[in-house]
């Protein structure tokens, strides 16, 4: 798939019953993530993290999901060490997890690492993230290995800054956090830039191009 790409409505079964993918995300955005195997020291720290963080999610209308290639049956007994290792004392789990068994999703979406295997030599899903729209379209598409954790704060941090980017026509910087300044895109005129952003500063380069114009939203 390609940015801006359609994610495939798929049908999966998951910790909450079986879901068609579109009909679940309804008219929120999503974070879909996948994880080698139930578990597993590192999958435990990240599904862990997603139930700490998944105030943040809600308060951004994000709907985050997971994917294990093991059985739903596993999937709910993992959850109770989940639940306990992100100190989670509430009812149910806050999200859902997809069994993948067959590995078809993870086929499908070309998730596979083929340095990691199992036991049976089999390669293992590797740590793939895709951030979804409300109009069902992949947004991003970050790719690690089974070895490699994640970084669920920079996770936020795009979310935010693609939803401000999409509502602005400006862009983020490099280590942009929300709050701080933004750019106007190249695209927009002097003119309009007047218009829309008021406060501008034009930082001046040796080059003599005005292309660094910064403004806050």
């Amino acid at each position: 798939m390609n940015l801006g790409d359609e994610f495939p409505n798929f049908t999966a079964n998951t910790t909450i019953g079986e879901i068609k993918f579109h009909d679940w995300l309804g008219d929120s955005w999503g974070v879909f993530f996948s994880h080698p195997a139930d578990f597993t020291p590192v999958c435990t720290t990240e599904l862990a993290r997603v139930v700490k963080l998944y105030p943040e999610f809600v308060k951004r209308n994000v709907k985050p999901i997971a994917l294990s290639c093991d059985t739903v049956d596993s999937h709910n007994k993992w959850i109770e060490d989940l639940k306990v290792f992100a100190e989670y004392s509430g009812d149910g789990f806050p999200y859902p997890i997809i069994s993948d068994e067959g590995r078809d999703l993870a086929c499908q979406l070309n998730m596979l690492d083929p340095d990691e295997k199992d036991k049976d030599g089999i390669p293992l899903t590797a740590r793939a993230v895709f951030i979804i729209d409300s109009k069902k379209k992949m947004r991003l598409s970050l790719l690690y290995p089974a070895t490699v954790g994640r970084n669920f704060d920079e996770i936020l941090r795009v979310l935010d800054a693609l939803m401000l980017t999409d509502k602005h026509k400006v862009a983020t910087p490099v280590d942009w956090k929300p709050g701080q300044a933004v750019m106007i895109q190249p695209t927009v005129s002097d003119d309009e830039a007047k218009k829309l952003f008021p406060i501008m500063t034009v930082v001046a380069l040796p080059s003599g191009n005005k292309y660094i114009r910064q403004t806050n939203v």
